[in-house]
């Protein structure tokens, strides 16, 4: 099944992409927010060009695992993204993916953990949308 990731935040929205048959998610791009309606458009969009079954969106809790003022931004997104597709839609606590996008940003550049310059905008949402999909694809596996 093909799955496309989501990373909501107030600026950008990251996308990864991936397929359960392989257990593999890659970045995509981030989509630059400017209204809702556009945004949703633009994430349907996203996952019409890739032939998507499932939406995946990070949910951010607190690190007591607790929804905030985010999480309860994040979810009326998802009421909203809801209302527009048929698409499965889950979520995923995505506590410190952020940290983890840095950190595997950092280990690619030349000079490993040096850090080698800002990473481009979106690339930090676009590469913690993958590891939200794949948290959320090796949740999923057979064990």
């Amino acid at each position: 099944m093909r799955v496309l990731a989501l990373d909501v935040g107030e600026r950008r929205i990251g996308l990864a992409t991936g397929d359960t048959d392989f257990n593999l998610a890659l970045p995509i791009d981030a989509i630059d927010r400017t209204q809702e309606a556009a945004d949703v458009r633009a994430v349907l969009d996203a996952a019409r060009d890739r032939d998507v079954e499932a939406l995946v969106v990070g949910m951010p809790l607190s690190m007591s695992g607790k929804a905030g003022l985010q999480a309860a931004s994040v979810q009326l997104f998802i009421d909203v993204l809801a209302e527009a597709t048929q698409l499965a839609i889950e979520t995923v606590d995505e506590r410190l993916t952020t940290v983890e996008a840095e950190r595997r940003i950092r280990e690619t550049r030349p000079g490993g953990r040096k850090r080698a310059g800002r990473a481009q905008k979106g690339d930090i949402d676009s590469a913690a949308a993958t590891v939200i999909l794949q948290a959320w694809m090796d949740a999923r596996r057979p064990r």
